[in-house]
């Protein structure tokens, strides 16, 4: 709770106390309708019992079972020297916060000894001590005395109940944010790791193939080697840096303007991309970065399972959705290799995920005449 917000309580605690205690003090010297006393008692007993009723309301937020032990002995007190006129407000008080602040295992035990001790206190006062009418009308001051503090005490019960609702449905919403961040970085470095590898993977293949009969071209796939490692290296000490500290440098989530650094980085894998992006200038940051991840990962496919081939990408968004495109020619013919229907493992469950959180579609499969094909609609609504 914010520390305005319980100075205004404290405040409100300290005004009711000081209320109630005059109050009593004004029952302690109240005149019966012939001009005698109703207290017959000392005035300055009388005092002592309003400060005992009245000013431990004041800390009842601080020390919520002794203030309504201290309330109750006094009330029971004074219903005993017939000095109330009114339904135990302080005892009803205490109780509330009694049922908020304390587990069930007290406040519960802590309610039945007061509605035991303020009946029975009651009946004995009206009935025995300083009849005021029958035992009928004992028992009807006494049940509206229950009634006040059993009611006030089950109002911060359901409080409390709400409270804890409140609390449980709050932590598990914590606790499923955190489980989409973990599952959106482990996608993230998934798709950093495997496009980088894969093209790597290829080229290291390409330079021991050919390290003997074409130096000048192993040496060319060894720079392209070194380029994509250090690529690679910097885009995860950039992912792992955010997770380390707030204060790591950031740079722009990739999006529709990096489509052409994909597309070259697949050509030199050995796939030749056709790249056609149309109308996507609105398009929010967050849908950019989706559909980057989701080329990224079709070409990491294309280059690990068809290079060399030829893969066209066409990306495009109008006012009802944004269609995602990915088709390759297979590999080279050759020995027919059995595909699986999702090649890549995780990539295309990944792309599945991706295209599922923002209620799209996903759909990918053997090509009939040939090669692999990756297609994804994004509703283009609340994206822009």
């Amino acid at each position: 709770m914010k520390p305005e917000r319980q100075r205004h309580l404290h405040a409100l605690d300290l005004a009711a106390a000081l209320v109630l205690t005059a109050v009593y003090v004004g029952f302690a010297r109240l005149t019966a309708v012939d001009g005698q006393p109703v207290y017959t008692g000392p005035f300055w007993l009388g005092c002592l019992i309003a400060a005992a009723v009245g000013l431990p309301i004041a800390v009842r937020r601080r020390l919520p079972l002794a203030v309504l032990a201290v309330v109750l002995a006094a009330l029971a007190t004074a219903s005993l020297l017939d000095i109330p006129r009114e339904p135990y407000a302080a005892a009803g008080l205490a109780a509330y916060l009694v049922a908020l602040a304390e587990p069930a295992r007290r406040s519960v035990p802590a309610l039945a000894v007061t509605l035991a001790v303020a009946g029975g206190a009651v009946y004995l006062g009206e009935a025995v001590v300083t009849p005021a009418g029958d035992g009928r009308d004992a028992v009807g001051v006494a049940g509206l005395v229950l009634l006040v503090v059993g009611g006030a005490w089950g109002a911060g019960f359901a409080v409390r109940g709400r409270r804890a609702r409140g609390a449980r449905e709050l932590r598990r919403r914590s606790e499923r944010a955190l489980d989409e961040e973990r599952l959106r970085i482990a996608r993230e470095l998934h798709d950093i790791v495997s496009h980088n590898l894969s093209l790597i993977a290829v080229k290291a293949g390409v330079a021991g193939h050919v390290a003997e009969a074409d130096p000048r071209e192993a040496r060319a796939a060894l720079k392209v080697i070194e380029e994509t490692s250090r690529s690679a290296l910097a885009e995860m000490r950039r992912t792992l840096g955010v997770l380390r500290t707030e204060g790591a440098p950031l740079g722009p989530a990739p999006g529709l303007d990096h489509l052409d650094s994909l597309a070259e980085e697949a050509n030199r894998a050995g796939v030749d991309v056709d790249l056609t992006v149309r109308a996507t200038k609105d398009l929010a940051e967050g849908i950019q970065l989706t559909v980057y991840r989701i080329v990224q990962e079709s070409l990491t496919n294309a280059v690990r399972h068809a290079a060399p081939t030829r893969c066209r990408v066409t990306v495009e968004a109008s006012e009802r959705e944004i269609r995602i495109d990915i088709a390759d020619e297979g590999p080279p013919s050759g020995p027919v290799r059995p595909v699986r229907e999702l090649p890549g493992g995780h990539g295309l469950l990944g792309i599945r995920e991706r295209a599922m959180m923002y209620g799209g579609s996903f759909e990918a499969g053997p090509r009939p005449e040939g090669g692999f094909a990756v297609s994804v609609r994004l509703p283009a609504e609340g994206n822009r």
